[in-house]
């Protein structure tokens, strides 16, 4: 054991002060404030006011088209030829022509630009005209719209548990991202981490330090040395990220004097308003400014109705779990062979696992997290640490979840004991082509 923390120590030490840890631990949360930031910022500054000059030979929209704070409505009269040459004279954005048209038949109405018209202009134009002739036609069918618009239905559901311990208000948005949330996180660091245990090893068994090393220790307290040394520089540099993360984007808001990004329902409302031309009245954002309060209670609601400790403990547990069991399998590929191009051939069959439990967390385990389907991924040991991460917030039985536990360590043995049958031959193995053959001889050698 003291051999193995001694390799923990070089193992922790060598990587935490290369340059490039410190780099990638440093510039990553700067990197996540300038996306977080940077795009509120961009669009404070930037100016997107249009003005777009109108001529209505109809009549039928003289005194409706109203400017707004972001778009000006200029009317001309005369010619189209005079409006032209008006128009050419300016910077406006647009010259909106409408010959003599009725309600019953509005076509023939025309943008001229000087540059082509966007998408936004264009659609707002189309639906400023549409509600104008919409008004003109309950007008003249004798209907009123504000009465066509209090008969519009608002019904929010609320999903409520019921179980034993009585009635508990839940969030499905809240569930399913506190599980994807912990399985995107499980599913990066095994990547990540894993790589580069398997360069490690190649990297120590190409340049024969490996040769000193293990005239001195085991190679299964080399391996297990690495693996879990490499395990606590994943996480100081996870914690790093998180703390660095929080300070730079809080200092960046701050000097900057950012505001707060809009809640959903302000972000909904306002691309609406953008897209349709329609301006919020005072009564309904009151009421969308009710709904975002009422949302965000809702949201907290959730998020203290779930049982966040028994969450924790499960990520805690699948996090190092996952990792322990994919890491040792890195770690063999690595001593397996020679250099990085002859690892493909390993990785394939290890990485396969992984993806398909992230991709059917997302098509199938988060529609219906207690399937069959569901429960035997969350059992089986390469895909529970991703599953069942997915499955826990939305309630798995403790026998369910104690079997998964104890599963996932028996495969993290298994596994170990296999990486490490293979990483005593191979790492003192240089020049041979390795196929999947040679492996299976490798667990059998007497070393």
């Amino acid at each position: 054991m003291h051999k193995i923390w001694l390799i923990i120590q070089r193992e922790y030490l060598t990587r935490v002060r290369k340059k490039s840890f410190l780099i990638m631990s440093f510039l990553t949360p700067l990197l996540l404030a300038a996306f977080m930031v940077l795009p509120g910022l961009l669009i404070s500054m930037s100016d997107s006011a249009e003005t777009v000059m109108l001529l209505d030979e109809s009549g039928l929209f003289a005194g409706k088209l109203e400017s707004k704070d972001d778009l000006k409505i200029v009317p001309l009269s005369g010619s189209l030829e005079q409006a032209k040459e008006v128009y050419k004279e300016t910077d406006n954005t647009a010259l909106l022509y409408i010959p003599k048209i009725s309600i019953d038949n509005p076509t023939g109405i025309k943008v001229f630009a000087k540059k082509n018209t966007s998408l936004q202009t264009k659609v707002r134009l189309e639906n400023m005209l549409e509600k104008e002739v919409e008004n003109q036609r309950l007008i003249a069918s004798g209907l009123d719209r504000e009465v066509l618009q209090h008969m519009k239905a608002d019904i929010s559901v609320a999903s409520v548990n019921l179980s034993d311990e009585g009635e508990k208000d839940n969030n499905a948005f809240v569930t399913s991202g506190a599980g994807v949330a912990g399985a995107l996180i499980i599913y990066f660091f095994i990547f990540m981490y894993g790589v580069q245990i398997m360069r490690g090893v190649i990297e120590e068994k190409t340049s024969r330090i490996v040769e000193i090393i293990i005239s001195s220790v085991k190679p299964f307290q080399l391996m297990m040395g690495k693996i879990i040394g490499i395990a606590a520089v994943g996480l100081t540099q996870f914690l790093l990220w998180v703390v660095l993360s929080l300070v730079v984007v809080t200092g960046v808001k701050a000097v900057f004097n950012i505001q707060p990004a809009p809640t959903p329902m302000e972000q909904l409302a306002s691309g609406r308003a953008a897209a349709t031309g329609e301006e919020v009245s005072d009564e309904d954002a009151a009421k969308e400014k009710s709904q975002a309060s009422e949302m965000v209670a809702d949201t907290l609601n959730a998020v203290g109705n779930l049982n966040l400790p028994l969450i924790i403990g499960c990520f805690l547990f699948y996090f190092l779990g996952g990792y322990l069991l994919y890491g040792s399998l890195f770690g063999a590929i690595g001593a397996a062979v020679d250099n990085e191009t002859d690892t493909q051939q390993f990785m394939f069959p290890i990485t396969i696992p992984l993806v398909l439990s992230f991709i059917l967390s997302y098509s199938l385990v988060l529609k219906n997290p207690d399937s069959a389907v569901s429960f035997w991924l969350s059992i089986i040991p390469f895909t529970s640490p991703i599953v069942m991460m997915v499955r826990v917030p939305f309630g798995v039985p403790a026998w369910e979840l104690l079997l998964s536990m104890g599963l996932l360590v028996l495969g993290f043995i298994f596994t170990t004991w296999l990486a490490s049958r293979i990483y005593r031959v191979g790492i003192l193995m240089y020049g041979k082509k390795i196929n999947y053959k040679e492996l299976s001889k490798w667990l059998f050698y007497r070393v």
